[in-house]
């Protein structure tokens, strides 16, 4: 981790005392109080380990991964059951890995996370193209799915050769998306690959809303050191111009923009993980975020069902958030919907945002990466930018770190960042 990482956080979090992940789990999760509480289902397997993700994932085994989804299921009764009543829950999100490759068996689940909290926004659940035909997606509808998300990619055959990725059936994916209707259907796009255009990315948005999708999501590819990718990441300016024209591409075409990868071309279709602000994971490598503590569950598919068979939570590190290292990360990840609203802030730690960080806000507002209008602070085009610039130097700095020694080892003793 570089120094100006290190000065960086210790100015925002107005200390030096490191992030310092332990080897330690609680036998209960203090979320009763949690409010905006999200749920997330990691299931990890995959018919084939693509090298551009990063992600906690194996080869798919129809044995292996029933037996994980038992014990999946084990530990959402584990946590579940702590409270004697059930408990609202924004949304549920299935992620991995390739959940559809467990489409029969999501709906129970599904059905073991409803016996304990009571979903009010929906759930969603991450597909790869492969598995977009009407069988499928009639089996993750009835379940209760409402929302999902297809790693397209790119629709380009020289972006899939670089991703190592084969070509799809477009004309299977839009019969399969008309036959049965979602509420989001979002398509996932990888920006800034070797030799990427503007009117590559532009072709691909069009494409996916021709076929059936209401929303896109437009993420960087990120060079993890862990996944050993021998893909060549574009330049800093080059980058910045290539998100700076597809973002005002979108707004000029009347797409409506609800973070910083993410557009739609209907207000109501929205589809995120990531902003909430706290959740529960359950499965192998999820994270918990509650009030003041961030757990990550082992990467070991083996070692986490050891720990569900002896009837224990799989956590493997536990970090305790001080009380502006918690403020910063609320911030850094509610950002990504390119807004701030001070009065949530105020609402959430009970001290106004201005009184905490009113200099680096008035710092944000001088150099033209924020506005201010009502007590909501607004990113620019240049706020976004350097937005998405510090999240993958965060990525780097931290997950990369993080998930790189993880994979190795089941329970680290510790990891100080």
């Amino acid at each position: 981790m570089s120094l100006l990482t290190t000065l960086t956080r210790a100015w925002l979090t107005r200390s030096f005392q490191p992030f310092t992940f332990k080897n330690e789990y609680d036998t209960k999760l203090a979320f009763a109080e949690c409010k905006g509480l999200g749920l997330y289902v990691h299931i990890p397997f995959c018919r084939q380990l693509c090298s551009f993700c990063p992600y906690c994932k194996e080869l798919y085994n129809a044995k292996v991964c029933d037996e994980y989804i038992d014990r999946l299921i084990q530990e959402i009764h584990i946590v579940g059951s702590q409270l004697a009543e059930k408990k609202h829950v924004t949304s549920l999100y299935f992620g991995g890995g390739t959940p559809a490759l467990a489409a029969g068996r999501i709906g129970e689940i599904v059905s073991a996370i409803q016996e304990h909290f009571i979903i009010t926004e929906g759930i969603g659940l991450e597909l790869h193209p492969d598995n977009v035909n009407g069988e499928t997606l009639t089996i993750l509808r009835s379940a209760g799915v409402s929302k999902i998300s297809i790693g397209i990619q790119s629709f380009g055959d020289k972006y899939l050769s670089i991703l190592g990725r084969k070509n799809f059936n477009l004309a299977q994916i839009s019969a399969a998306l008309k036959k049965v209707p979602f509420e989001t259907v979002s398509m996932d796009f990888i920006f800034a690959l070797p030799g990427q255009t503007f009117e590559d990315l532009k072709a691909d948005i069009e494409t996916a809303f021709s076929i059936g999708a209401n929303h896109v999501a437009i993420y960087p590819f990120i060079d993890f050191s862990l996944t050993n990718s021998a893909i060549k990441p574009m330049g800093k300016q080059e980058k910045r111009k290539l998100l700076d024209d597809i973002t005002l591409y979108c707004q000029k075409t009347g797409y409506v923009r609800d973070s910083i990868w993410t557009f739609s071309n209907t207000p109501s279709a929205k589809y995120s993980s990531m902003m909430r602000d706290n959740f529960l994971g359950f499965g192998c490598s999820a994270t918990t975020l509650l009030r003041d503590q961030f757990k990550i569950n082992t990467f070991s598919v083996t070692e986490y069902q050891k720990r569900i068979d002896n009837n224990k939570l799989p956590t493997s590190l536990t970090l305790h958030f001080t009380k502006c290292q918690r403020m910063i990360y609320y911030l850094f990840w509610t950002a990504y919907s390119t807004k701030v609203n001070s009065q949530e802030f105020e609402d959430f730690f009970g001290v106004p945002l201005k009184k905490i960080y009113g200099f680096e806000l008035w710092i944000a507002k001088k150099l033209g990466f924020v506005i201010e209008e009502r007590g909501i602070f607004r990113m620019t085009l240049k706020g976004a930018f350097y937005y998405h610039y510090y999240e993958n130097y965060y990525t780097l700095a931290y997950i990369d770190k993080i998930w790189g020694i993880m994979r190795h080892e089941a329970f680290p003793k510790e990891i100080i960042m």
